[in-house]
């Protein structure tokens, strides 16, 4: 099968290489129907992500059909349409049980598709413990509707949620990219007196007004005057760091009023400085670190009821045979570029 390989920092490949196979009994085999490429993928190219293994296979967006189960696989059976969830979780250990998956102790725990072991930007991927990893799509539902449900669509709901947003709050979301466009959905949930969207992208803010237009959209130029000027209570009530640049962070804390909360979602190329003496006084509140994505299902859920859509984000399709140019397409923001599809069978 083809795979798309990571050979070496800066250097990534598509290979022909074998048919994955089950190694234990918790194991599924997803033929690969959609896939896509994310920030991260980016991250491992880039060298900065040095968990990454040489020679596997990355992506770790997709969705697809089973095709074979372990023995002691329960939820799903061979020819289920499934999500494929960025992270692998036991489901059993004392992280898992309470929710936070991304700290699961399994060995091939945590982001590990893509990274650690074979991900998906392949003709077909193993997934390890598929009760977990796995979620039967709805009928209703179709691939590129349910294609991010594993990753940014899951990062924006627990960003949304961790956030403790409460109607009429003024939330704050710092970046317009794939995944601050999927948060922006998330947010609206949980109905927000406003949302403001900083972006520096032109394109990316007229994006963000096409898809909500009740959304107040704003360059990083002048960011904390136009926030206070916009809420309540001298800054937001809530922000969201999705953005992961030079300055977001600083951004970050500074548009917070008071004892908000400010939820850093944003993968970070290197140290961030949290000058206390500036901030002291603020009382607030960070949460920070990788999607607990066990919510999948659920999404699944609001999306077949119509609640979530995020199928404007796919710009782009590509066959995997031309994942190459996709990438190149992607890394530079070129033609306008938000999500690209990548199909298998292209």
């Amino acid at each position: 099968m083809l795979a798309y390989t990571y050979i070496a920092p800066g250097k990534f490949e598509l290979l022909e290489k074998p048919r994955p196979a089950l190694q234990t009994d918790r194991d599924a085999i997803v033929r690969v129907t959609l896939g896509s490429i994310c920030t991260s993928d980016l991250h491992i190219k880039n060298g900065s992500v040095p968990r990454a293994v040489p020679g596997i296979t990355v992506g770790h967006e997709m969705v697809g059909v089973v095709e074979e189960v372990g023995s002691r696989v329960q939820s799903i059976r061979p020819g289920d349409r499934v999500t494929v969830n960025v992270e692998t979780f036991c489901g059993e250990c004392f992280f898992c049980k309470n929710g936070w998956v991304n700290n699961c102790i399994d060995p091939q725990g945590g982001w590990a598709l893509g990274c650690r072991i074979d991900g998906g930007q392949a003709e077909y991927v193993r997934v390890p413990y598929a009760d977990q990893g796995l979620n039967k799509i709805p009928e209703n539902v179709t691939d590129e509707q349910a294609l991010f449900v594993g990753d940014i669509l899951a990062t924006g709901y627990w960003a949304a949620e961790i956030s403790e947003i409460r109607p009429e709050d003024t939330v704050l979301i710092l970046g317009a990219g794939p995944t601050g466009l999927c948060a922006l959905q998330c947010v609206r949930l949980r109905s927000p007196g406003r949302v403001i969207v900083c972006e520096r992208d032109p394109q990316r803010r007229a994006f963000v007004k096409r898809i909500d237009p009740e959304a107040l959209v704003v360059d990083p130029e002048n960011l904390p005057e136009f926030v206070r000027e916009h809420s309540e209570h001298g800054g937001a009530d809530a922000v969201l760091e999705v953005a992961g640049s030079a300055d977001t962070f600083r951004m970050a804390w500074e548009c917070a009023r008071p004892n908000a909360i400010v939820t850093i979602v944003a993968l970070y190329d290197g140290p961030q400085t949290l000058p206390l003496p500036e901030m002291y006084g603020k009382n607030l509140t960070f949460k920070t670190g990788g999607v607990d994505g066990c919510q999948c299902a659920r999404i699944l859920e609001l999306i077949s009821e119509g609640k979530l859509d995020t199928t404007p984000l796919i710009t782009h399709t590509y066959p995997l045979r031309e994942i190459a140019q996709a990438y190149d397409l992607f890394e530079n923001r070129l033609d306008g570029v938000i999500k690209i599809a990548v199909s298998p069978r292209g």
